[in-house]
């Protein structure tokens, strides 16, 4: 193993948890797929809601194809996940680890609280 400088934390711990090559690709994978604004847009409403593609795409001035093709994005890296009710398909966020950890960002850095997630202080 190599030798380090010693600046503050011992270097050769840290680099026993450094997450591998494959595992920080996925996380660039979420973290590009939320660097649109409109499908952050979508998100935040998702976050609060569940909505059809119609209603969505009303909310943000954007056609229903366009709206689609971001929800297809967001549905894919399982950030948010869809329903069928009757003849439409309805879309709200996931309910897995990381959708939640996007949900508590995204109400911080557009400095909302949402009525339904108990933010920890």
């Amino acid at each position: 193993m190599p030798k380090f400088h010693q600046h503050s934390l011992d270097l050769n711990q840290l680099i026993e948890k450094l997450p591998d090559y494959n595992q920080a690709q996925e996380v660039t994978d979420v973290l590009s797929t939320l660097s649109d604004p409109t499908r952050l847009r979508i998100l935040w409403l998702l976050c609060h809601t569940t909505d059809c593609v119609a209603d969505i795409a009303l909310a943000i001035n954007m056609s229903s194809p366009a709206v689609s093709h971001h929800l297809k994005l967001l549905k894919q890296h399982k950030i948010i996940e869809s329903k069928k009710v009757g003849k439409e398909m309805l879309y709200t966020l996931a309910n897995n680890r990381v959708a939640h950890l996007i949900h508590n960002m995204i109400d911080d850095m557009f400095e909302i609280s949402c009525p339904n997630l108990k933010h920890k202080d």
